[in-house]
């Protein structure tokens, strides 16, 4: 089994404050990790390193150990690393094919004037564009609504068509933002089978931060914990839950 992603005391400042300092974590592929924490633990900073929404202060990220702690945002999605956010951030006024097609332009060659001209070559990525994206929408049960707009459909079904756009960009990694956020029961059941079905159909490694216990005891078979920037804990969900400094941290003892 191949690591997919390896932080080496990873840290970031900002200005006075250390959010995140001597972070070490693996991920191999094929795995479900959770990421957990109090609120203000450092969890999303975490996720915004390795997308490089902020450069590291110190540490490294290897991912497929080639080091990639210097490169873009842009260079980390087209390496593999795709992520979900804590808000659903989607195009709401188009299609949910459309959202989905959008994704993929990280992996579409043609030009802007390929675009503008229509020539062949951008009617034929399109083409095959959209018939990735029909199938996507297929295994997970929302072809039906493609054609709606992204505005218009349930919490539930819009929290998936975000997870299935950035799942639309071909990741190795996949970080999902608190996925289960504003989530029923029904809806928080029906999440982890499709957290399942992106690993085992896909074959794709998944980070995920998340507030929901049993959702993460449940789904993840390790558990990094954090606590204002630094790793508390680190185990199988098990060891997780019967680990006195966790449960002091969030039980404030």
């Amino acid at each position: 089994m191949s690591r997919v992603l390896t932080c080496k005391n990873l840290g970031i400042d900002f200005g006075g404050l250390t959010a995140v300092n001597n972070l070490n974590m693996e991920i191999d592929e094929n795995e479900i990790i959770g990421l957990i924490g109090p609120n203000g633990a450092g969890k999303t900073t975490v996720f915004n390193l390795l997308t490089k929404v902020y450069v590291p202060s110190r540490g490294n990220i290897l991912f497929y150990d080639r080091d990639v702690t210097g490169d873009s945002t842009i260079q980390m999605s087209k390496s593999g690393i795709a992520r979900t956010f804590q808000n659903i951030r989607l195009f709401d006024r188009l299609s949910v094919i459309d959202n989905i097609v959008i994704g993929m332009h990280n992996k579409l060659s043609y030009s802007m004037l390929d675009g503008i001209f229509k020539t062949p070559k951008y009617r034929k990525q399109e083409k095959e564009a959209y018939a990735k994206a029909e199938d996507l929408l297929e295994i997970f049960d929302l072809k039906a609504d493609k054609d709606v707009l992204a505005s218009s459909l349930p919490y539930g079904k819009q929290r998936k068509l975000e997870i299935l756009r950035a799942l639309a960009t071909e990741p190795k990694l996949l970080l999902l933002d608190e996925p289960a956020a504003g989530m029923n029961p029904q809806e928080t059941e029906e999440l982890m089978n499709t957290i399942r079905l992106i690993r085992d159909r896909f074959h794709i490694a998944i980070l995920l931060i998340e507030h929901d216990m049993n959702l993460v005891m449940n789904i993840c078979e390790r558990i990094y914990v954090l606590n204002y920037g630094m790793l508390l804990a680190k185990g199988t969900p098990d060891e997780i839950r019967n680990d006195p400094k966790v449960i002091s941290a969030y039980l404030g003892d």
